[in-house]
């Protein structure tokens, strides 16, 4: 039986962080400090060189605006170029539930199924972790960005 390839995309927060999984077990971790639109494109491109990716999930959402739309854009344009399916995840799964920085020190937090933003005055240190599996990764039925945009 040919093994299954997926590629995770945690793109809504700083560092960059891919993994890479054989058969839904995490074998390859990828990380960058650098800017989004500098290194995604050829991170993921090194991974679908290197492995026989059938899958891509991503971080739709929330966080950063710019990284979501800019990740969605180039895995869309990957989907339909090369037929390699792009779903997507909530950031908050990747977290532990934890805030989520949105703009200066408002967070996205989660009550229950709604998101909302939350005021800190201390900055919120929170990391994004790989799972060792993502069989039981809750994937979004929708793979287009979730766009929150706090009130301004």
């Amino acid at each position: 039986m040919p093994k299954r390839y997926e590629l995770l995309i945690i793109s809504i927060a700083s560092p960059l962080i891919l993994g890479v999984y054989e058969d839904d077990m995490l074998i390859q971790t990828i990380s960058s400090d650098k800017k989004t639109s500098e290194v995604l494109l050829p991170l993921v491109k090194e991974c679908l060189d290197r492995y026989d990716i059938s899958t891509i999930i991503y971080t739709r959402g929330p966080g950063s605006y710019m990284a979501i739309k800019l990740t969605y854009i180039i895995l869309k344009t990957i989907e339909i170029m090369q037929g390699i399916k792009c779903v997507g995840c909530s950031g908050f799964s990747l977290n532990g539930g934890e805030p989520i920085k949105a703009v200066g020190n408002l967070y996205f937090i989660k009550e229950k199924e709604t998101i909302i933003t939350k005021k800190y005055e201390q900055p919120v240190n929170v990391k994004f972790t790989l799972p060792q599996s993502i069989q039981d990764l809750e994937l979004d039925e929708e793979s287009t960005p979730d766009y929150i945009l706090p009130a301004v």
